[in-house]
């Protein structure tokens, strides 16, 4: 395994998490007339997914993936042209949000219908054994997804046809207004896939050297084996607040699934949140709290250029 570029890593997150405050304050403006779904606090996973991304895999994506759309852009202005439904935009106005793909960059797919990408992304990787492509086959998805039958049907089909599909499951303890345990019970994931003999992981602390060290072992075992693989990451989605509405628990509902964050300003802390729920905080306390603003400031000057 080859030494991992921690410095490109962490300047990825902060990258990620600026170009995300930047849309931010345009969605508060107004101006744009699509829904946006912010994945402030989701910068470590997307960062060390798209640094194991090998030239040839391909990422699935759902409705919240700008911050993997981010990490593989080569442009945040196109990304941003796509929101307002540009021509110049990465898909010339065709895709909006919430379906953005980025074929050139590993993103053939992203699907706005909860649970779609499970099955798209099983079809893709079986028609890769077809051709004998060596490559591994990515699905993102949230704990909300999971409810879906096409996630257990996903898994028995890949497990059935040894196909190399690893399935990471983002579990904000979120879905739509509510709490998991305001709507549901329970699910164990490493339940179910120990009845399929999938092989499951837990990754937390948003450390991106421990990802991308763990991630790189996944890849290595589903190319090995032959087999899907499951990793479940727990995370917290931060800039979220609460609205009343009747009907919710407690006459509340949580309003950061689609839409801007309005107590957020590119101008304050890089850092939203005093704990290891947030990757830039993580980072600080490694690389200490002056390289980290540096990096930051630096970064915010050259992206705030690229889209004047």
């Amino acid at each position: 395994m080859n030494e991992i570029d921690k410095k490109n890593l962490y300047k990825k997150i902060i990258e990620i998490r600026i170009s995300q405050l930047l849309i931010n304050e345009i969605i508060k403006s107004g101006d744009l007339n699509i829904p946006i779904h912010l994945g402030l606090g989701h910068e470590s996973i997307a960062a060390a997914i798209d640094y194991v991304l090998d030239e040839g895999d391909s990422l699935f994506l759902t409705h919240r993936n700008m911050h993997y759309n981010i990490a593989r852009a080569e442009s945040l202005k196109k990304e941003i042209d796509e929101y307002y439904l540009k021509s110049s935009g990465m898909a010339s106005a065709r895709l909006g949000s919430m379906n953005l793909s980025n074929r050139g960059n590993g993103i053939p797919y992203s699907s706005s219908i909860l649970g779609n990408n499970f099955a798209v992304a099983t079809g893709f990787a079986l028609g890769n054994k077809i051709l004998s492509d060596k490559h591994t086959t990515m699905v993102i998805t949230g704990d909300g997804a999971i409810e879906e039958g096409a996630f257990y049907e996903s898994l028995l089909f890949q497990r059935s046809n040894d196909l190399k599909v690893m399935t990471i499951v983002e579990n904000n303890e979120w879905s739509l207004g509510s709490k998991i345990d305001e709507r549901r019970c329970k699910i164990n994931i490493n339940s179910i896939c120990d009845a399929l003999s999938i092989p499951y992981l837990k990754l937390s602390g948003n450390d991106p050297i421990n990802y991308v060290e763990n991630l790189l072992s996944v890849i290595e075992h589903v190319q090995k084996q032959n087999t899907p693989y499951c990793i479940e990451v727990n995370l917290k989605t931060l800039g979220y607040w609460y609205e009343d509405q009747d009907g919710y628990p407690n006459g509340k509902f949580i309003n950061y699934h689609s839409g801007k964050a309005p107590r957020l300003n590119i101008e304050d802390n890089p850092i939203l949140e005093d704990s290891e729920n947030d990757p830039l905080k993580v980072i600080e306390s490694i690389i200490g709290q002056n390289l980290l603003r540096e990096i930051f400031d630096s970064t915010l000057t050259k992206l705030s250029n690229e889209i004047k």
